[in-house]
């Protein structure tokens, strides 16, 4: 099966909000969660229940007396459901299983040829998880398999490195992906799982993920993926923002001040990916005659102190520094965070920082955070994983 929009859970004290209360131990029993969301103990006691029958709670024993009956304890099972995730990039994809509260339980990172087509990379990396869960990647062609195994899946969140509408799992447009235009991802996944399914851009993927790990008592963020490509998810009052179509936070393609503006793949000049991604970079750099294949080896030359590489570093710094000045300016975050292989390149966050606070209002700038995302490599799968688990507490 495919989603088309995770319901939605607005209250205080919805099942998702009860869920992560338990999960992160803010709440270990019923009384907690009544006290934490304001709901009446029967209220919480009946949203409790419904979590339990759907697997997604645990009682685990009797709590601490405070003068009358010991409660029972709640839990998120650590040894059984979990979601499957996949964040694809333009070589390589991180790919787990994560169980309930979002934890990784297992993950590795496989190489992938973009080119090859969605077909066939879809269909490696869906194979990927079930072996992840347990099941036989040859059956069905890399469908889930029948058992146990199986029923421990509860659904598949999925990032894809390009445009997606959100609402059907379409491909709209992506940059440097051939074969992947129009292509119904959401479609493809349903036929070879049966699960519900979440296609979404992995920069949203990779700031939901950030914002449940570091910021979640933050309501409005601004999270930048720097990598091949250029991309960054937007959280607004503690929700991802996709807009109407799936677009919103799409960065890539606003025009920055570069001479000469070089061409970008939409067919216009001066796009911040044109100038500021790391295959810009790459790009830039051979155009200058140096031999560099690719953005692991830009990277070295930074480190390594090469002076046209940190120049370029730079210049792109002061281009996403740009945007992001126009981004602050209009929404006013209270971070901005970065990710991405670029995030550790220096010159060009020193870069960024300092374009952001000349061209920002000073109010905009005044308690605004500006950091690294520090959730690591699973950043992206993590944030696929809460995707889904939020699916499915809502549904329960």
């Amino acid at each position: 099966m495919t989603i088309d929009e995770a319901p939605r859970d607005v209250l205080r004290g919805g099942p998702r909000e009860l869920l992560r209360w338990v999960a992160t131990g803010a709440a270990v029993s019923r009384a907690d969660l009544s006290r934490l969301s304001g709901l009446s103990p029967s209220t919480v006691s009946q949203r409790v229940e419904a979590l339990i029958s759907q697997g997604l709670l645990e009682e685990t024993g009797a709590g601490r007396s405070r003068g009358g009956r010991r409660p029972r304890q709640l839990a998120v099972p650590t040894g059984g459901a979990v979601v499957g995730a996949i964040d694809l990039g333009a070589h390589h994809a991180r790919v787990g299983t994560l169980d309930l509260s979002g934890r990784v339980v297992q993950a590795r990172t496989l190489p992938v040829r973009i080119e090859d087509g969605p077909e066939a990379v879809l269909g490696a990396l869906l194979a990927e998880v079930t072996t992840l869960v347990g099941g036989d990647p040859a059956a069905g062609g890399g469908a889930v398999a029948d058992g146990s195994a199986a029923d421990a899946l509860r659904g598949i969140g999925i990032g894809i490195p390009g445009p997606v509408q959100h609402s059907t799992g379409r491909i709209v447009s992506p940059s440097r992906m051939p074969g992947w235009n129009g292509f119904d991802a959401a479609a493809f996944c349903a036929g070879r799982v049966d699960v519900p399914v979440i296609v979404d851009n992995d920069a949203n993927l990779m700031a939901l993920g950030a914002h449940r790990t570091a910021h979640s008592e933050l309501d409005h963020a601004v999270y930048i993926k720097a990598g091949t490509g250029i991309g960054s998810g937007v959280i607004s009052s503690g929700r991802l923002h996709r807009g109407a179509q799936g677009s919103a936070g799409d960065i890539s393609h606003c025009r920055v001040v570069a001479d000469p503006a070089p061409p970008c793949t939409c067919g216009n000049a001066g796009c911040l990916e044109a100038v500021a991604s790391g295959a810009a970079l790459v790009t830039a750099l051979r155009g200058q005659g140096v031999q560099v294949s690719d953005l692991t080896g830009v990277i070295r030359l930074i480190d390594d102190g090469d002076r046209q590489a940190t120049a370029l570093a730079r210049q792109a710094g002061r281009a996403v520094g740009e945007i992001l000045a126009v981004v602050v300016n209009f929404f006013n975050p209270q971070v901005v965070a970065i990710g991405g292989r670029l995030a550790d390149c220096e010159p060009l966050l020193a870069s960024m920082r300092a374009t952001l606070y000349e061209r920002c209002l000073p109010l905009a700038t005044q308690t605004l955070l500006i950091e690294r995302v520090a959730a690591g490599q699973d950043v992206g799968i993590t944030g696929a994983a809460h995707l889904v688990i939020d699916h499915v507490v809502a549904a329960a």
